[in-house]
């Protein structure tokens, strides 16, 4: 198992960012956010994180596109992906399904479900 160096969030909606931000400081994890795709997309050009929290409904391009940039450019510049979690208000019963379809890795709906989360992380990552 692999630890996790950084996690990228990319949430534009201020509210969340404290909610998850105290979540992600009070368990110990560096992270770091942006608001939009574009932004992530930009940041990752030059630098790595391991884990990234998408929004999927984010202003400029949506959060599936972002995805489907970021394992582009990671796959050419990096040669490695990093995990791709969704994070959305839509709990439809095939909203899992596109998130998965699109390249995410896993799906979380919000509110913040942070014993999920923590579930969804030990389950790939080393966080002890």
């Amino acid at each position: 198992m692999f630890s996790i160096s950084e996690i990228l969030i990319i949430e534009d909606n201020q509210l969340n960012k404290k909610i998850i931000s105290f979540w992600l400081t009070k368990n110990g994890f560096d992270f770091m956010f942006v608001s939009t795709g574009e932004e992530a997309v930009e940041l990752y050009e030059n630098k790595w994180f391991d884990v990234v929290i998408i929004d999927i409904m984010l202003p400029g391009i949506s959060g599936f596109e972002t995805t489907r940039q970021l394992r582009k450019l990671c796959n050419s510049r990096y040669g490695r992906q990093p995990f791709i979690i969704a994070l959305t208000a839509n709990a439809l019963d095939n909203d899992r399904k596109k998130c998965i379809d699109s390249g995410m890795d896993e799906y979380m709906t919000k509110p913040f479900d942070f014993q999920l989360l923590n579930h969804i992380l030990g389950d790939h990552f080393d966080i002890r």
